[in-house]
């Protein structure tokens, strides 16, 4: 039986060792907030991204496939136009679930690398933004989550 979305979720934040791919050198982004709020709730979150530095108090790396020690699970925070190109690194890195983020516009969310991740044994969330589901985030991310469930798009 197929898990739903919400159990995607749940197994997903139950996971405490998280890959961060894509995750901005601009101080700034959005990214970075998400990355800084898991490390304040007790993850171990490593980094990925091919042009970055460290980052602050985070090991960044260039691969997915160079973590080590390994994660249990990816946040995906790319562009969609290298997301099938992430998750495929994945695959080969041996990470068997992932997050595409998504907060506004397209996100994360490409099509074929959700089809990719279906083919290939991969558990995907495609969407959302892991902060409105998150235990003690700031009201402003559990408020966004209400909205959803009033409009009826908040995942099953």
């Amino acid at each position: 039986m197929a898990s739903s979305t919400k159990q995607l979720i749940e197994r997903f934040l139950s996971s405490k060792r998280i890959a961060a791919i894509g995750v901005s050198r601009d101080p700034k982004d959005f990214t970075r907030a998400v990355v800084s709020e898991f490390q304040t709730q007790g993850y171990d979150i490593v980094t990925v991204n091919p042009k970055a530095e460290a980052n602050g108090a985070v090991t960044v790396f260039r691969r997915i496939q160079e973590v080590s020690p390994s994660v249990e699970a990816a946040l995906i925070m790319t562009p969609s136009s290298v997301t099938e190109s992430v998750v495929r690194d994945c695959k080969e890195a041996g990470i068997g679930f992932v997050w595409m983020y998504r907060a506004v516009g397209k996100g994360a969310v490409s099509e074929a690398a959700v089809e990719f991740c279906h083919q290939n044994g991969i558990d995907v969330i495609a969407g959302h933004c892991p902060l409105m589901f998150l235990p003690g985030a700031a009201a402003i991310h559990r408020f966004h989550g209400f909205l959803l469930k009033v409009i009826g798009k908040y995942p099953k």
